[in-house]
């Protein structure tokens, strides 16, 4: 066997993928000197910030990346951390050299998904939990905001929520912030950024009007690292108030999907926020019926919250030159609301349940339908 060289061991180490960043440390200038003598492979790495949360595994992928190189008996690991300038050009870089700005505007190649209702209570949440996880299964790269300020609850449902109370930050990286990646969807919410009251008190809650909620929203937009994205969707809070005004001005060329219950009272509402969408220039793509008829295992079917409210929701949000299709019709399912509560998307604990192939058939439709790139200007630069 050939001795190895530092050449091959500096390949193998800079194809490890920051799990955060979601790109190899070699492109992200994180190698530093490497080193072979007699079979011992000395490795430099500089990780982004003190206590980065990723450590642990990028110094275990780095090692196994230099052992899998023939002829490297041993790997002596150094662990550095970037200086502010190093901080700095990465972040630039990151951004693709512009300035500090929101990537989600009109022209954006990401495809950016509002999912929204008229009243709570209708399994919004629950619905755009699953629809992340299932598009992210698809091979598609995802990106979630819990718009929903005052009624946050995707943490929960993505099994971010430690058996303390506790929810992950994201990291920050100077003046960006990295979001936690669960089931593969890179999400941010307002509950990460809340300490635990004291005692046994719940999570502390949020007080705050139109102001702030707009500042919130843009920052998620715009300080909120999710690089290239294929589908950004937010969780929204239901009703036509302050959030979803900000939304409209800030993501004009957002899709909209609403969601009701077969209920003639969720229906009636729901129809609301989407009138509400299009007055700010977004288009409703579609409605999605939620706790619609189960079917007993005798084989009966029961329609808990009535029969009817998404096809008369589509109905009434279509236009001559605008038709709104309703999309799916999701069954009520135990099985859905136990697993939310547990934290782990129906779509993967129990991918044979029927409301989990809905919503999956609902993301594989998703995924199929085409992006019009007409017009645009693609983000290709020479090197």
């Amino acid at each position: 066997m050939s001795p190895a060289s530092a050449d091959a061991v500096r390949t193998a180490v800079g194809a490890v993928s920051d799990p955060e960043l979601r790109r190899p440390i070699g492109e992200l200038d994180m190698v530093r000197d490497i080193s072979v003598d007699d079979g011992v492979a000395r490795v430099g790495i500089a990780l982004t910030i003190v206590g980065c949360p990723a450590a642990d595994r990028i110094a275990s992928e780095v090692r196994a990346a230099a052992s899998s190189v023939p002829g490297i008996t041993e790997v002596a690991l150094e662990v550095g951390v970037m200086t502010p300038a190093e901080r700095h050009a990465l972040t630039e870089r990151l951004r693709g050299g512009r300035a500090r700005e929101m990537p989600f505007g009109p022209g954006t190649l990401t495809r950016v998904i509002a999912v929204t209702s008229g009243k709570g209570g209708v399994g919004k949440s629950t619905v755009t939990a699953n629809l992340a996880v299932a598009l992210a299964a698809r091979g598609l790269a995802v990106g979630l905001i819990d718009a929903d300020v005052h009624g946050f609850s995707i943490p929960g449902q993505l099994g971010l929520v430690a058996a303390d109370g506790t929810v992950p930050q994201p990291t920050r990286v100077d003046d960006l912030m990295l979001p936690p990646v669960a089931h593969g969807v890179k999400v941010i919410s307002i509950g990460m950024f809340l300490r635990r009251s004291e005692g046994d008190a719940p999570v502390g809650a949020v007080a705050w009007r139109g102001p702030m909620l707009h500042r919130t929203v843009q920052q998620f937009l715009t300080d909120v690292y999710f690089g290239d994205l294929d589908v950004l969707l937010l969780d929204m809070p239901p009703g036509t108030g302050d959030v979803a005004i900000s939304v409209g001005q800030l993501l004009p060329n957002a899709e909209v999907l609403v969601v009701t219950t077969p209920q003639a009272a969720a229906a009636d509402v729901a129809v609301r926020s989407g009138v509400v969408a299009r007055q700010t220039g977004q288009r409703v793509i579609g409605v999605v019926e939620n706790m619609a008829a189960m079917t007993l295992p005798d084989g009966t079917t029961v329609d808990v919250f009535g029969a009817g409210g998404g096809g008369a929701v589509a109905e009434a949000l279509s236009q001559p030159d605008a038709e709104v299709p309703l999309l799916a019709s999701v069954p009520l399912s135990p099985t859905l609301r136990t697993d939310a509560d547990a934290g782990t998307p129906a779509v993967l604990a129990h991918p044979d349940d029927p409301a989990s192939r809905v919503i999956a058939g609902l993301a594989e439709m998703l995924a199929q339908t085409p992006r019009g790139l007409s017009g645009r200007s693609l983000p290709f630069r020479p090197r």
